[in-house]
């Protein structure tokens, strides 16, 4: 909710402070390890592989290129962030999130709850993809 400042600075009772001199610590790597990253990534791009291969037209050819690059460009811009400088936050490993799992906004999560709400997705995108395939392939 928005408030008028003009009555308290009227009144006298505003505090005005220097600008902070350092920036916060940034995070990049949003706390989770490698291999769920790895693991998503391959979801995704075996999805595309799963209907390239079903669907196999040369037409199809380059926007499946295309989709390929874009998981791969999504991916991997945000893994060159960890790697910047100024960035001092490491992805945990898997031993660092098997034994304390990550804190979240809500609280702290089990490192297989973590797991599964990472991966959910991309998975049922890749079993889509497979149906999907199996259907076409019964169907012609």
């Amino acid at each position: 909710m928005s408030k008028q400042v003009q009555d308290i600075l009227a009144r006298g009772d505003a505090r005005i402070v220097d600008a902070p001199v350092e920036a916060p610590a940034r995070d990049r790597s949003f706390g989770l390890p490698a291999a769920l990253y790895g693991g998503t990534v391959a979801c995704y791009l075996g999805f595309i592989g799963v209907t390239a291969l079903a669907f196999a037209n040369p037409a199809l050819a380059i926007p499946m290129t295309i989709f390929a690059l874009f998981i791969l460009a999504g991916f991997g811009v945000p893994a060159i962030w960890t790697r910047m400088r100024g960035n001092d936050s490491r992805p945990l490993t898997l031993g660092q999130f098997e034994s304390f799992g990550i804190m979240t906004h809500t609280g702290k999560l089990a490192p297989r709850d973590a797991a599964v709400q990472v991966l959910l997705l991309p998975v049922l995108v890749l079993v889509w993809g497979v149906t999907a395939a199996t259907i076409a392939a019964l169907v012609s």
